[in-house]
């Protein structure tokens, strides 16, 4: 059974990361997977949810902090250092690589992790932007097979992983809003 799945895991990462490969997905995909891409609209978008999203707004702010630090402690340093699995660009022929063959284990996708924690967690405290969230995530997810550094099931379990991380810590920033709420309104 295990041989059939990882059959499906091989196949689907060939399809990822040779079969669609194309100079447009090769640079969109690289630009994608790369998180200091990112950094500039992180901080603008943290600073805009801490002083535009009210109380629940610095709470949300204030958890991804740690909602990051956690996940992504959780994903490299515990998980991918007890399964050791090694990553499909050391294992498999004709890998599509389009960054270098990190030395790291490969699962979880700590990049789905982490982007699922965070789109998790957002879009359970600000829902209008849910499909934002959850779109750019997946793309990341996809980046990581597609870019020959991780199986689709690295991302798929980095996904699942990070999206229970980010839902938990959602309840945990609404029970801390509605505490807040609740102190305001007996004080009244």
């Amino acid at each position: 059974m295990t041989e059939f799945i990882y059959s499906i895991d091989v196949s689907l990462f060939h399809f990822l990361n040779d079969t669609i490969s194309n100079r447009l997905f090769d640079k969109f995909f690289l630009i994608i997977t790369d998180v200091k891409n990112w950094y500039i609209a992180y901080i603008i978008l943290w600073f805009i949810c801490f002083f535009k999203g009210g109380r629940i707004g610095k709470i949300a702010s204030l958890s991804s902090i740690v909602l990051i630090a956690l996940s992504d402690q959780f994903s490299s340093a515990l998980l991918k250092n007890t399964i050791q699995r090694i990553r499909p660009c050391h294992v498999l022929d004709n890998v599509n690589l389009l960054v270098s063959c990190k030395n790291s284990y490969s699962f979880p996708s700590s990049h789905a992790v982490n982007n699922f924690a965070i789109a998790v967690f957002f879009s359970r405290i600000f829902p209008k932007y849910k499909w934002i969230l959850l779109i750019t995530a997946t793309l990341v997810a996809i980046s990581r097979p597609y870019i020959g550094i991780h199986y689709p099931s690295d991302a798929i379990g980095g996904a699942i992983i990070g999206s229970v991380i980010g839902y938990l810590f959602s309840l945990a920033a609404e029970k801390i809003n509605n505490y807040f709420q609740d102190k305001k309104l007996t004080s009244v």
